[in-house]
């Protein structure tokens, strides 16, 4: 199925692991232009590496950025427009969950949160947009977790950010739409991502993965029985930014498994 997205710019903010990463080799595949950034030199390095297993070297841009500053946003989305001729399509891919009750998190953790999951965002598509508009419209999907409208109470301000994230996101679909943006949302239920194998790492470090993946799905009770890969997750993100997504706008596509409650 061709998707209509040979030649076009796709901008991950974030990128170097993960779903990101992996939206950045479907976009590849497709035909597509990537630019993807990160804090980490090294791992930047690595992902674009990676990469160029699935692309020409010259439709990949990478470069540092912290998503939470506004001046590093604004030159990394002005860099991927000048040296890849344009952006089509914006993905906020960054971002990571803090554990902790309601009067376990400090002050300092709830900016971190409102900073990564809101005002990165904010950021991104106020620079994305007039490059958006330039080319006659795009697609704007933001990535963000079942937690927006499932809260748990032992991630209250990952919860709390990622409810407000959902209805920026719808509202931002409706104002978009004149300039020809479509804006959605793709959340995230348990994904084997990098995050998660850190997890498993520091608290069952001998068991097998597998085993361990199993049981997880079985205490967070998922219906399908499994956690999900990211590229599940990367395949949903690639089609609401195609052709074939044209009509697909103000919605929130659960990557979830049906989502379950933990036991």
């Amino acid at each position: 199925m061709d998707l209509g997205l040979k030649g076009k710019v796709a901008v991950i903010m974030g990128g170097t692991s993960g779903v990101g990463l992996k939206t950045a080799e479907m976009f590849l595949g497709e035909g597509a232009k990537v630019a993807i950034c990160g804090r980490s030199e090294e791992r930047l390095e690595n992902a674009q590496h990676q990469l160029q297993l699935f692309g020409n070297k010259e439709d990949i841009f990478a470069s540092t950025c912290d998503v939470t500053s506004k001046s590093d946003v604004e030159s990394f989305i002005n860099s991927t427009s000048e040296k890849l001729g344009g952006i089509d399509i914006l993905v906020n891919a960054a971002g990571q969950s803090v554990m902790g009750y309601f009067f376990d998190i400090t002050d300092e953790q709830w900016q971190e949160q409102i900073q990564l999951k809101y005002f990165a965002i904010i950021y991104a598509i106020r620079s994305a947009h007039p490059h958006l508009v330039k080319r006659g419209g795009g697609r704007i999907i933001n990535i963000n977790a079942t937690l927006a409208k499932e809260p748990e109470r032992h991630m209250v301000a990952t919860a709390a950010t990622r409810a407000g994230l959902l209805n920026l996101s719808k509202t931002l679909s409706q104002e978009l739409a004149l300039d020809n943006i479509l804006v959605n949302s793709v959340s995230l239920g348990l994904i084997r991502t990098d995050q998660w194998e850190r997890r498993r790492l520091k608290n069952a470090p001998d068991m097998d993965p597998e085993e361990y993946y199993r049981d997880l799905a079985k205490k967070r009770n998922i219906p399908l029985g499994r956690v999900g890969e990211v590229e599940e997750v990367a395949s949903v993100i690639v089609f609401l930014a195609s052709d074939k997504a044209s009509y697909v706008a103000g919605s929130t596509i659960e990557t979830a498994g049906a989502i379950g409650k933990a036991l």
